[in-house]
């Protein structure tokens, strides 16, 4: 008996440090070591996803053009903003872009850089559109993810990002954008044969007729590319104006006898781009989901950075210079657009050769000259080449969620040039916009690329 009186005591004690020892391991997950958890790793395509989302987003609140152009640059400045700040590969755009004054600088040694870009550029996309809970759900989705994975790297990165935020909406606030939306709408004289009309089939008022009085990023100022002006106006037979709508008309006829299955026509559709297209059934009209130009060059960008296998930082910098251009290219677009004024083909062909025409493409609602798609094009393509070379051949499937199939490019010119030439082939421009609006493109991208110093 004394010896089981013995036993048992060592037993329970045994059985008791074992308990203490399961306890120990189980620590609160508030005073695990930092050493002992995972850093987080944010890869080139959790910022190609979040971009992407953001398209999704605006395509849902069916954002112009020119205001598309301003969600995507302001994040990817943020983001990369942050990814300087840790990288000596690339230099601050404090200083060089227009007001832009140092982010503050990250206190805790815990941020994880990518992260926190990747924070900034998600809270302010979402700042910048209207269904900001689409954005919130992404986001939160991510947040949960990371701060499962490592709590304290999580809040010392969104704590700095926040800062960083905050610094951004600052300076975005007075970009006069704020001021544009209370501007009058755009006046149209109609006893100007001359001037733009708006056109069916739902006759919007012209978009944003204030554009130019948005703060450029790098160019001086909106006029200072401005473009050599159309032909002058005349129904003339033998003037160069009746020339270029006759034009219009005759390969838009060509293209239709072609088919709808023809080269023009898949062309066309391919570089559409249009947010406003309006379909009508009966007493009903409702507008179809498509990106917009600048979303198509964002497209194209992320195909180029995932062709190279660019990392997290290299592609935040490739989309942010590309974005950049884009921005300033719409403020250099539109301040054109509003300055001549000129009536669309549509109108004119209706009035002055066939009442029955239409175009292949839906007329978008702001005046002609000159084409946004062309100027937009000609900078997001000068800069891509700057970047990744020229003759980077790539597939561009940016236009496969909408049905439309796959095309190749030699280079990002090459792509620029189908896409201004498309907007003939729609039906929606002369060549003088096209032309002129392609070589004003070029001008505003290689401005940013020599007046831009992105990397050490």
């Amino acid at each position: 008996m004394k010896l089981n009186d013995k036993i048992i005591p060592i037993r329970v004690f045994a059985f008791l440090l074992v308990l203490f020892f399961l306890n120990s391991c189980k620590q609160d997950p508030s005073k695990v070591s930092t050493a002992d958890l995972q850093h987080v790793e944010i890869s080139a395509k959790d910022f190609q996803n979040a971009v992407d989302r953001v398209t999704e987003i605006m395509i849902h609140d069916i954002f112009s053009p020119p205001q598309a152009s301003r969600i995507y640059a302001y994040p990817n400045i943020a983001a990369f903003e942050i990814i300087a700040q840790n990288d000596p590969t690339y230099k601050s755009l404090a200083g060089q872009v227009t007001d832009l004054t140092e982010i503050p600088t990250a206190a805790d040694s815990l941020v994880n850089y990518s992260m926190a870009a990747m924070i900034a550029h998600m809270d302010l996309s979402k700042s910048l559109v209207f269904s900001e809970e689409k954005m919130t759900a992404y986001s939160d989705s991510l947040y949960d993810m990371w701060s499962e994975k490592n709590k304290p790297q999580f809040d010392a990165s969104m704590n700095y990002a926040m800062e960083v935020v905050e610094h951004m909406k600052e300076w975005i606030g007075k970009d006069n954008y704020k001021q544009t939306r209370t501007m009058s709408k755009f006046t149209v004289d109609i006893d100007d044969p001359a001037r733009w009309q708006p056109t069916p089939p739902a006759y919007m008022d012209g978009i944003e007729p204030h554009w130019n009085k948005i703060r450029p990023l790098v160019l001086d100022s909106a006029s200072q590319f401005k473009p050599e002006p159309p032909p002058p106006f005349s129904l003339e037979k033998n003037s160069d104006f009746f020339k270029e709508l006759k034009e219009v008309y005759d390969v838009s006829e060509d293209i239709t006898k072609k088919g709808d299955e023809s080269e023009e026509v898949e062309i066309a559709q391919f570089w559409d781009c249009n947010p406003y297209v309006s379909v009508t059934r009966g007493h009903l009209m409702f507008a179809t989901k498509k990106i917009t130009p600048g979303a198509h060059w964002m497209g194209i960008t992320e195909i180029a950075c995932k062709d190279t296998e660019a990392n997290f930082n290299e592609t935040v910098y490739a989309y942010t210079k590309s974005s950049i251009a884009m921005f300033d290219a719409f403020i250099s677009c539109w301040d054109e657009k509003y300055r001549s004024n000129l009536i669309r083909p549509e109108t004119l062909i209706n009035q002055h050769i066939d009442e029955n025409w239409k175009p292949i493409l839906q007329t978008p609602p702001f005046p002609e000259y000159v084409s946004g798609h062309s100027v937009v094009s000609g900078a997001a393509s000068t800069v891509l080449t700057d970047i990744f070379g020229d003759n980077f051949s790539f597939m561009d499937d940016t236009e496969l969620p909408f049905g439309l199939p796959v095309r190749g490019f030699d280079s990002f010119n090459k792509a620029a040039e189908e896409a201004a030439v498309s907007r003939l082939y729609g039906g929606i421009h002369y060549r003088a916009a096209i032309d002129e609006g392609l070589t004003q493109g070029r001008q505003v991208g290689q401005w940013v690329i020599d007046n831009l110093q992105m990397k050490q």
